[in-house]
């Protein structure tokens, strides 16, 4: 793992990814940007404004050179992921596209079958597609067949800041995919971002955790400053976890009191 997170040929000095949603104005997302070093801004297509007619989220955002990561947030088909990746192409000029879409209304939860589906699909038609997927080894597997650019797997249901629930996925997942893992969907606060890299994933894309805490702003410092110790931690790699104590101090050589006989 380098410095730098790279994505279908193009490189990033931040690891984190940003939603620009749910935040309580324009200027507190702006300042959580900032603060959180974030250059990749995920944004819903069917949320922003296509037709030019006043100051944009998509427009404020190009205009700090941030990279626009247009979602297919709210789709359940695959031809409708496909019609909204072709929309966001059109018209934001990127052929990045975060593919998303929802097996189930209540859990949020993936449908593997369509999402593996469209994004087949859509590596045709020249997208870099980055999907958001259960953290099924299966699944990703099947989606680094498709030609994906990244997989996305979930720590936990979109939005509810539990965390990663399954590490073991997680790892097995890291073993087997060399492309770029960002998790996504599940994070609450910073040490579950840095517990995300310690376990090499290369990048976490947060919303929520951020969006809504009772400080964005200081919550996007706080993410960043986690994923960075996490990164480091998993370039030095811990040390083994062991069932006995292991003094850290020699003990041969030690200075003792003589006994009497």
């Amino acid at each position: 793992m380098s410095d730098q997170l790279t994505i279908a040929g193009k490189s990033f000095t931040s690891r984190l990814l940003i939603g620009s949603s749910m935040y309580p104005n324009q200027q507190v997302m702006l300042d959580s940007i900032a603060a959180s070093g974030a250059q990749i801004v995920t944004v819903a297509i069917r949320r922003i404004n296509l037709q030019g007619q006043h100051l944009s989220v998509q427009s404020l955002l190009a205009e700090r050179n941030l990279t626009l990561l247009p979602n297919t947030a709210g789709c359940y088909t695959a031809e409708d992921a496909v019609f909204t990746a072709e929309l966001a192409r059109e018209a934001l000029q990127t052929n990045w596209v975060k593919l998303e879409i929802i097996g189930d209304r209540e859990t949020l939860l993936p449908d593997a079958v369509e999402l593996i589906r469209a994004a087949e699909i859509l590596v045709k038609k020249g997208f870099a597609v980055l999907p958001y997927c259960s953290d099924d080894p299966v699944a990703c597997q099947r989606l680094v067949d498709a030609g994906c650019a990244a997989v996305m797997p979930l720590g936990s249901p979109i939005g509810s800041g539990q965390g990663i629930l399954n590490l073991y996925n997680l790892d097995i997942i890291r073993s087997r995919i060399s492309l770029p893992i960002i998790l996504d969907a599940g994070i609450g606060t910073a040490s579950d971002a840095t517990l995300a890299m310690e376990h090499g994933c290369d990048g976490i894309l947060l919303n929520t955790a951020i969006a809504k805490s009772n400080n964005p702003v200081l919550m996007a410092s706080a993410m960043r400053k986690g994923m960075e110790a996490g990164h480091e931690a998993f370039l030095a790699g811990r040390i083994p976890k062991k069932t006995h104590a292991q003094a850290s101090s020699p003990v041969s050589g030690l200075a003792t009191k003589a006994h009497k006989h």
